[in-house]
């Protein structure tokens, strides 16, 4: 099965790229939450995060931080919002993390989940509990 962001890499696709390096590439998002909107990809097809080599992780997440910092900048941006799905709500299956600039009041308050409340401190903990149990 062909997938769209290895076609953008392997330059069988058009996008219009924003960088690439041997690390990863960076192109606009073609339904941006605002303009300059940038996903950041690795160049191998990778699924999700947990399937990121550790030894790929500093240079990934490095240049992932260059390109926040170009967006905010060519943007005019206060700042941004940095994101990514793993599976669920992923709509292309290859890791690509989300760089949307954002300014106050730019209207995205509540735009991506619901909020909830533990309902104890007890249950926060045994949350806390379980997950580090994982680690």
């Amino acid at each position: 099965m062909a997938c769209l962001f290895c076609d953008i890499v392997a330059g069988e696709k058009p996008a219009f790229v924003v960088a690439s390096e041997p690390v990863g590439m960076a192109f606009l998002d073609i339904r941006p939450v605002f303009k300059g909107h940038t996903l950041v990809v690795p160049p191998t097809h990778i699924e999700t995060l947990t399937d990121l080599p550790e030894a790929d992780l500093a240079g990934y997440f490095g240049f992932v931080q260059r390109i926040v910092a170009a967006v905010k900048e060519s943007m005019g941006a206060q700042g941004t919002f940095v994101a990514m799905n793993n599976t669920v709500s992923q709509s292309v299956p290859h890791l690509h993390t989300h760089v949307v600039p954002r300014t106050k009041g730019d209207g995205l308050r509540g735009f991506f989940w619901p909020r909830t409340k533990y309902a104890s401190d007890e249950e926060a903990q045994s949350y806390a509990d379980d997950i580090r149990a994982k680690v």
